[in-house]
């Protein structure tokens, strides 16, 4: 910001007519309901929804803010011309912009300087390249459309569901029930994952495979579901020789790796090391405020062409850290393929490289990370990794098998992942055949059992969070999906730390796992867009449309608002009965109500499961039947804010979750221990 001269230098440098000042992150926030009107302070469902026609801004109120914004509003009165060089990217431009609004400085000519790296060279090339603040008019617009959405989205359904769903079976506490335009899909998610493994019942099967010079061949066919079948076909094998019929040889080119986005670089630090999302953008920050790293906050994979005269340069800095693994390269000849430049998959920010500034000293995960982008950024420019693949087929009495192997030609980019040559590697070694050859063999039979799914990791949840709900380990198809992804590089790591902070996920090593009090949150929420991951994919897409100037603001803002009007207005006036209870817990089918009791759907199909409201002294309310159905997997009682639960068995095996009155509470505790 340039600015008349100051003797006191307090939350500014000055030098050479201009003035420098900061932000400390977020300094401005939209203002709370009861800021525009105080009779909204109350939480009332005869208040919702609230939509303002005009949002309004505010100071946060963290300490030292108010100060500091003083600087920057008198430094802002004397500018005649302001420069914006915040983060590069949709929340950078809100810090600024939502600052410069509340300064009522709107008018000032505005430029910006967009930086994708802080070296010295990077900084004075852009500082020669300011543009009009104003071209970024569309960014600003999907940044504060982000904004007012998450507002009217976050707070009038956490008001509605606190205040509708906060007692549950009957307690004084109210349980404060947060919702989020991004996280409850994502929450949504994990607790689809987590149910489905809890009522995944293992089936049986049975694999025939065959040894023949110590080489294993499988059945060509389907695995069998019924031993007798494999049992058949397994005689029919006894004492017949094996012939091998054909032997097909095939060479597989392995592409390098790409280099890393935000998001394949937290799924990689969480794959190998198990370091979360945020502690891994914590120290790619980190290393790109020290100057080792581009820019981290980036959804591209690729790199522009006008990098091209740099790269040999940043390969040569890099050579005294790893002057092995850059011997290879010719320097002057690399490959740039269209895996590496393109202009077109090159938006705001390009792919997250080393910079060649050569660092000093780490910390563990800062070294963790730095290692995995240099390492990533070098095996990009490495040739194929090349391998031959091997079939066999053979039979027996006219039963078909097969056998594979594959053996690496040329390890190419792979010598730089030993892990990575060492699994391609584990496959079992085929001897030489020949075609007609035969023999004796012997077959055999492996039983076996299906798997559930696995629990999301952080790396398998950050994967499904960018393709919008769809797990996707294709590069090209995930690329594809980006997108209609749910939220941005910059925020995935916040959302996965924020379901956490209000425990309604939990670690467990590796893995991911909901709550009770997460579970319980998906099943209160009739409105299937509020939790519906591709929903939310929608939203993220129709705002990168804004960042494009491909959509109008308001159009975005007015679907939101109406989005929230139909829900809240179908929450209140939808019939219970009309409602979705839950799925039986014996063969997974919808529950229907019946005139005295609840059971399953496929009773016409043999089903058994009935559950009846009343249970001994005890009556369970249509909510809390719903309630019940939908978590009736969790196999102990429920604490939520300390409050003891007691388990009630039904002659089903049901588990029920019911409040204790307060009364009862000491009665009961060592048994709701047991």
């Amino acid at each position: 910001m340039y600015s008349i001269s100051r003797p006191t230098k307090k939350g500014y440098i000055e030098g050479r007519g201009c003035a420098v000042t900061w932000a400390f992150g977020h300094l401005v926030t939209l203002q709370e309901p009861g800021e525009y009107d105080p009779a909204l302070k109350r939480w009332s469902l005869d208040t919702l929804p609230f939509v303002p026609e005009e949002f309004k801004l505010k100071l946060i109120s963290n300490r030292g803010v108010a100060e500091q914004f003083h600087i920057i509003r008198t430094l802002f009165d004397q500018a005649e011309e302001i420069v914006c060089a915040t983060d590069a990217g949709r929340e950078g431009e809100l810090i600024f912009r939502y600052i410069l609004a509340l300064c009522k400085a709107e008018e000032k000519p505005i430029r910006r300087l967009w930086l994708n790296s802080l070296t010295s060279d990077a900084i004075e090339a852009a500082f020669k390249d300011l543009r009009d603040g104003h071209d970024y008019d569309p960014l600003y617009a999907a940044a504060r459309c982000r904004s007012e959405s998450d507002w009217i989205v976050g707070l009038n359904a956490t008001r509605y569901y606190t205040v509708r769903h906060g007692r549950i079976g009957g307690g004084k506490d109210r349980v404060l029930w947060t919702i989020g335009r991004v996280q409850t899909p994502v929450l949504a998610m994990i607790v689809e994952r987590d149910d489905a493994i809890l009522q995944f019942r293992p089936q049986p099967f049975w694999e025939l495979s065959t040894r023949y010079r110590e080489v294993i061949f499988k059945y060509s066919g389907k695995r069998f579901e019924n031993e007798e079948k494999a049992q058949v076909l397994l005689e029919k094998l006894t004492d017949q020789p094996f012939t091998i019929t054909a032997i097909r040889a095939k060479k597989k080119k392995e592409q390098p790796p790409q280099l890393f986005d935000l998001t394949t670089l937290q799924r990689e630090l969480n794959k190998l090391h198990g370091i979360s999302a945020a502690d891994t953008l914590t120290a790619t920050q980190s290393l790109y405020e020290a100057k080792l790293v581009t820019y981290p906050r980036t959804d591209s994979r690729y790199l522009s062409e006008d990098m091209k005269p740099r790269i040999p340069k940043i390969l040569e800095q890099l050579g005294t850290l790893r002057p092995e693994q850059i011997a290879p390269l010719d320097l002057k000849k690399l490959s740039f393929t269209n895996r590496i430049i393109n202009d077109k998959k090159v938006t705001d920010h390009h792919a997250i490289i080393p910079t060649g500034v050569i660092p000093r000293r780490f910390g563990t995960n800062e070294q963790l990370v730095y290692d995995a982008i240099t390492t990533q950024f070098i095996a990009a420019f490495y040739p194929v990794c090349l391998k031959n693949i091997t079939t066999v087929d053979g039979t027996s009495n006219k039963i078909k098998f097969e056998a594979k192997g594959t053996q690496i030609v040329h390890p190419g980019w792979t010598a730089l992942f030993p892990q990575k040559t060492k699994a391609a590697e584990d496959g079992q070694t085929l001897p030489d055949f020949t075609k007609d050859e035969s023999g004796p063999h012997a077959p055999f039979l492996r039983e076996g059992k299906t798997m559930p799914p696995k629990h999301f990791s952080e790396n398998s949840l950050l994967g499904a969070m960018e393709a919008a709900g769809k797990l996707v380990e294709d590069d090209i198809l995930r690329e594809a999906l980006k997108e209609r992804g749910i939220g941005t590089p910059a925020t995935r790591a916040a959302i996965i730390e924020t379901l956490l902070r209000r425990n309604y996920i939990r670690r467990e090593k590796k893995q991911l796992r909901c709550t009770d009090m997460g579970r319980c949150l998906i099943a209160l929420i009739r409105d299937p867009l509020l939790k519906s991951p591709e929903m939310t994919g929608e939203w993220e897409e129709k705002l990168k449309q804004i960042e494009r100037n491909e959509l109008a603001p308001d159009d975005f803002m007015d679907g939101i608002g109406n989005y929230i009007r139909n829900m809240i207005h179908t929450s209140n006036t939808g019939q219970l009965d009309n409602r979705r209870w839950g799925n039986c817990p014996l063969c997974g089918k919808d529950i229907i109500k019946g005139k005295r009791a609840y059971g399953c759907s496929a009773w016409n199909d043999g089903c058994t499961f009935v559950l009846e409201p009343n249970y001994k002294e005890t009556t369970l309310s249509p909510k809390q039947i719903q309630i019940l159905l939908q978590q009736c997997i969790l196999p102990n009682p429920v604490r939520i804010d300390d409050e003891p639960r007691i388990l009630i068995l039904s002659t089903l095996g049901v588990p029920m979750d019911l409040r204790l009155p307060s009364a009862d509470r000491q009665k009961h505790q060592a048994k709701t221990d047991r």
